[in-house]
């Protein structure tokens, strides 16, 4: 049975290992970086209010990682949980990973929108998230950098 926990330090260079191997990946289009890793894994074990990270593990063996940043939504006027990452390692997709940390978040976060972003190429994470009741929306997202970049 997979649990579903808290991102902490000691899985840190796990996740870092999953999220290359993610970013590399067709399922994502931007590449990222090891100092945009480093910072997302630190903020998740850290304090920081925005990000929280959790691990799929069974038996002490890490399967997956996801991450969920928070916002609201001025569009539907309430508290937004963005779907930042969820990764699960391929010897484990198919087990309903990914369903079950959807029933997770839905249990811990109540009267919240759900978001995420998804290839459309992706059709086995179109296909989960569809079955876990996910919409598409008909709108392009667009993004600008300010500051560091």
């Amino acid at each position: 049975m997979t649990t579903i926990r808290k991102m902490e330090e000691k899985d840190k260079n796990e996740v870092l290992n999953m999220m290359r191997v993610f970013y590399a990946s067709d399922a994502v289009f931007t590449n990222g970086s090891e100092e945009i890793f480093e910072s997302d894994v630190n903020a998740c074990v850290g304090e920081c209010p925005f990000l929280e990270g959790y691990v799929f593990e069974e038996k002490e063996t890490i399967q997956g990682y996801g991450m969920l940043a928070k916002s609201f939504s001025t569009e539907f006027g309430k508290p937004c949980i963005w779907v930042e990452d969820i990764y699960v390692k391929p010897a484990y997709q198919g087990l309903g990973i990914g369903s079950q940390f959807f029933r997770v978040i839905e249990e811990m976060y109540q009267d919240v929108l759900l978001r995420l972003e998804v290839e459309e190429e992706n059709e086995r994470a179109v296909h989960v998230y569809k079955k876990s009741g996910f919409d598409e929306l008909p709108y392009m997202e667009m993004k600008k950098y300010v500051g560091k970049k």
